[in-house]
């Protein structure tokens, strides 16, 4: 599936021209299948259950194959940087083990970010509400994925952040923190090879509204919503009218009706829920 899921995704790139990452391909797939290599057969044989009980210690077991999954990732991130480094030119190569211990130290860092912000489906949330809004304010096809792409990564400068946000929310921060957390993502969406205008819109979506494209609008608007709800604000109604108050300066009021709109069809709940 993840094979499948690789040749997929450089079919758009490869029809645009685009170069895609074969390397990187290789390595998740690579990864995964490490995983599943270490994890379905002493699952499936009940030697894991056997070994950790059926009781708490059983979780250490999925904990033991993600620690052994991260090494093999490091591993392999570590030979393509030395591939890479000996194709460009003849000069000394930096030792493996050095770009090793960078790499395990890299995927410690990043994966402490990763833990310690984006509450789990605020992205998955955002993204399905921002292109039901999308829809509702007349988007359709590639602006449709623009907003789908920008709204999956909105989140994803707070990885460069050394002190992550509490609970990965950021509407409650200050203005000039929400645009820096913006331009970052912004940063790492453009190095990923993604589309340029939804790196864009990741990095507009913390400008005041009436400077941002209508994709960015609603990016900004949905993010706070789903943030608003996670902090218990009086529910989706409470979340609502905290964005109708804000609708002066930080949030476009068309949007935000149209949020509401969307919100009255499916049923007053939280971003992507039901």
């Amino acid at each position: 599936m993840v094979a499948a899921a690789q040749a997929l995704a450089a079919v758009p790139p490869r029809a645009r021209g685009r170069r895609t990452d074969a390397d990187r391909a290789a390595r998740r797939t690579l990864t995964v299948g490490f995983a599943a290599l270490c994890f379905q057969p002493l699952y499936a044989s009940g030697q894991a259950e056997r070994w950790f009980g059926d009781g708490p210690y059983f979780p250490l077991f999925p904990l033991a194959v993600l620690a052994l999954t991260a090494l093999c990732d490091a591993v392999l991130a570590a030979l393509l940087v030395r591939s890479a480094a000996r194709a460009e030119g003849p000069g000394a190569l930096p030792p493996y083990g050095s770009l090793l211990v960078d790499e395990v130290r890299a995927l410690a860092g990043i994966g402490t970010a990763i833990g310690a912000t984006t509450p789990p489906g605020h992205a998955r949330r955002v993204a399905a509400l921002a292109i039901a809004v999308g829809r509702e304010l007349g988007l359709t096809g590639p602006r449709l994925t623009v907003l789908e792409h920008a709204a999956l990564m909105h989140d994803i400068g707070q990885l460069s952040l050394v002190d992550p946000v509490a609970g990965g929310a950021t509407a409650r921060l200050p203005a000039a923190e929400q645009r820096r957390i913006a331009l970052l993502g912004g940063a790492v969406v453009r190095r990923t090879g993604a589309d340029p205008e939804a790196a864009a819109v990741v990095e507009q979506q913390a400008d005041p509204y009436r400077e941002q494209p209508l994709a960015a609008r609603i990016v900004r608007t949905v993010n706070a919503y789903d943030d608003l709800c996670g902090e218990g604000v009086g529910g989706p109604l409470g979340a609502l009218e905290q964005l109708r108050l804000g609708t002066g300066h930080d949030h476009q009021p068309q949007v935000v009706e149209a949020l509401g709109r969307v919100l009255a069809r499916g049923g007053l709940t939280r971003a992507g829920a039901g």
